[in-house]
C-alpha cells in the first residue's frame, strides 16, 4: 500500500514546496513594495508640492495626483535666491573631495590589502574607530583650529575637511575591492619586474574600477549633503553651498514651503544624474570581496 502511495506523497510534497515558494515570493515582493513606498513617498511628495498649485496641497485629504502644473515656485527660487551659485559651490567642494579622496585612498587601500607591514591591522582598526565619533563632538575643536589658521570661509579647506572624514570609510570600501583581485595576478606582475606602484596602477586599478566608482559616489554624496561643518566654517553668504543655502529658506518669520520643495528638487537633480550615469558600477563596487569563489 505504501509503495503505491509514495509517488502521490512525493507529488504532494512538491506541491507544498511550490506553494511555500510562491508564498515566500509574494511576501518578499510585498516587503519590497512597502520599503520602496516608505523610502520614495517623501521624494514624491516633495516633487508633487513643487510642481502643483499650492491650494491642492493644503486641502484635506491632500491631492496625491497632480492637479495641474505650476512652475512659479521654481521661478521664485531662481529669481529671489542665488540657487545657481549655491549649486556651483557644492559642485566645487564635492569635486575636490572626490579627487582628494581617490588620491589618498588608492595607495592606502593597496597598502592595507596587499602589503605586509607592522601595524597594518592596528591602522585598519584606527580607521574604523574614526567612524564612531559623531561630528557634533569635534565641530568645536575643528572650528577653533580653522580660526587659528585663518581657514574659515575657505571652500578648499572645507573640502579637505570633508575628505578627511570620508577617507577612512572609502579606504575600507576600496580595500575590499583590492582583496577581491586574485593574488596570483599581483604576484605575477611583481615577478615580471613591476614594483608595487606599477602593479597598483597597471594591474590592480583597471580590475577594480567599480570600487573606484563606489568610493567616488560615497565621497561625492557625503560632501554634497554635509551641513554641520559647513555651517560652522562658512559664514559668508557668497560662499554658501547648497545645504547652507537651503537652510536660509527657513526663517523665524516665514518659510515658503513650496519654494523650499522646489529648492529640494533642484538640489537633488545633479546627484541623481550623477548616480544614474554610473549606477551600474556602484553595486559591484560596494559588494566587492563579499563573496569569494
Amino acid at each position: 500500500m505504501s509503495a503505491t502511495l509514495l509517488p502521490e506523497q512525493r507529488a504532494s510534497a512538491r506541491s507544498a514546496a511550490d506553494r511555500a515558494a510562491a508564498l515566500g515570493a509574494v511576501l518578499r515582493a510585498a516587503l519590497i513594495l512597502i520599503v520602496c513606498f516608505v523610502v520614495l513617498f517623501p521624494v514624491y511628495w516633495m516633487v508633487l508640492n513643487a510642481i502643483q498649485p499650492g491650494e491642492f496641497s493644503l486641502t484635506w485629504p491632500p491631492a496625491l495626483i497632480p492637479r495641474g502644473l505650476e512652475w512659479s515656485n521654481f521661478a521664485r527660487l531662481f529669481e529671489d535666491k542665488p540657487i545657481v551659485e549655491w549649486l556651483l559651490m557644492s559642485t566645487y567642494v564635492a569635486a575636490i573631495v572626490v579627487v582628494v579622496t581617490l588620491i589618498v585612498v588608492v595607495p592606502a587601500a593597496y597598502a592595507l590589502s596587499r602589503l605586509r607591514w607592522r601595524g597594518r591591522n592596528l591602522l585598519g582598526l584606527f580607521l574604523l574607530f574614526t567612524q564612531i565619533m559623531p561630528g557634533a563632538m569635534i565641530v568645536a575643536p575643528e572650528l577653533t583650529l580653522f580660526r587659528a589658521f585663518g581657514w574659515t570661509d575657505n571652500l578648499t579647506m572645507l573640502a579637505l575637511l570633508h575628505a578627511a572624514f570620508v577617507v577612512p570609510l572609502c579606504t575600507w570600501i576600496l580595500k575590499a575591492s583590492f582583496d577581491a583581485v586574485p593574488g596570483e595576478i599581483v604576484e605575477a606582475a611583481l615577478v615580471d619586474g613591476c614594483n608595487h606602484w606599477q602593479t597598483l596602477f597597471s594591474v590592480v586599478l583597471p580590475l577594480t574600477r567599480p570600487g573606484l566608482v563606489a568610493v567616488s559616489v560615497v565621497a561625492f554624496f557625503f560632501s554634497w549633503n554635509e551641513y554641520l561643518f559647513s555651517s560652522a566654517l562658512i559664514t559668508r553668504s557668497g560662499l554658501y553651498t547648497g545645504s547652507l543655502g537651503l537652510a536660509t529658506l527657513i526663517t523665524q518669520l516665514d518659510t515658503p514651503l513650496f519654494v523650499l520643495m522646489a529648492a529640494g528638487v533642484t538640489f537633488s537633480v545633479l546627484p541623481i544624474l550623477f548616480y544614474l550615469a554610473i549606477q551600474r558600477h556602484i553595486l559591484r563596487g560596494l559588494t566587492a570581496g563579499a563573496v569569494k569563489g
